[in-house]
């Protein structure tokens, strides 16, 4: 409770939901693949700090699928205990993300050692339960509440439109009325000739689609061999995306669909 996945499950979803937490982003997924879970919610990109690379890994490694997103307003705040205050300061406890997205801020403050934590509800959590005042956590404003912490500065984002965007996975395809959003990965076969890439990322072109996004992950084991994860607008029940995966499965190695979701302006 508290941290920004949260926030994003609560959204998507409603306050009927039940949720289970775990210490990791591969132990959701692990989740959702063995049924334990029915959907799963892991932040994939933030509007300031750029992709989450290891949930990216992660899509490829488990069964899972994205059958939804949820964009979530990211307000980092500065917390500590009741009374404290920010000369009080001298450890900073964040997600490395949150850590990141605040570099500005932190700069300002050179004295304060900065530690990292799995998430920043748990930052919060452990500067409520140690009860040191020169702890401070930065979490949202929801983890404050939660945890009984006073806000010590609001707003400490170096970019005020700061957003995450949140994917919502399960085990199985799920492809709803209105999907308006493809996730793709592969591997090129001939990864070093010319045009490899560019032939692969033809079929979207000449089907008149628009590509919305590109990353690429280095292959473990493989050196200097990559696999290619591409968002595009379009259904798969339409006949342009349907040419267009067609293509590209045919062009490219160990190609998936991750998903078919509707998106979130």
């Amino acid at each position: 409770e508290g941290a920004y996945s949260f926030a994003a499950m609560k959204t998507f979803f409603d306050d009927t939901i039940e949720s289970s937490h775990v210490e990791t982003w591969k132990e959701a997924m692990q989740m959702v693949a063995d049924r334990e879970a029915d959907y799963g919610v892991l932040p994939i990109e933030n509007s300031t700090a750029g992709s989450g690379s290891d949930i990216y890994d992660l899509m490829v490694e488990f069964p899972n699928y994205i059958v939804g997103e949820q964009i979530i307003r990211v307000e980092h705040t500065l917390m500590g205990l009741p009374g404290s205050s920010l000369e009080d300061i001298r450890t900073v406890f964040s997600h490395p993300q949150g850590l990141a997205q605040c570099r500005e801020y932190l700069e300002g403050h050179p004295a304060w050692k900065q530690e990292k934590v799995l998430n920043t509800a748990m930052a919060a959590e452990k500067v409520a339960r140690d009860g040191d005042r020169t702890q401070a956590a930065i979490a949202s404003p929801a983890a404050a509440a939660i945890y009984s912490l006073s806000v010590l500065k609001e707003k400490i984002s170096d970019n005020d439109n700061n957003s995450t965007r949140f994917i919502i996975i399960r085990h199985k395809k799920e492809y709803v009325k209105g999907a308006d959003g493809i996730s793709i990965s592969f591997e090129l076969a001939n990864a070093h000739e010319t045009g490899s890439l560019y032939h692969a990322l033809g079929f979207i072109i000449y089907n008149s689609l628009n590509m919305t996004k590109i990353e690429s992950r280095p292959i473990q084991g493989d050196k200097w061999r990559y696999r290619f994860f591409i968002d595009f607008d379009g259904n798969i029940g339409e006949a342009p995306v349907q040419d267009a995966l067609r293509g590209m499965a045919q062009e490219t190695i160990n190609f998936k669909i991750l998903g078919n979701y509707i998106q979130v302006e």
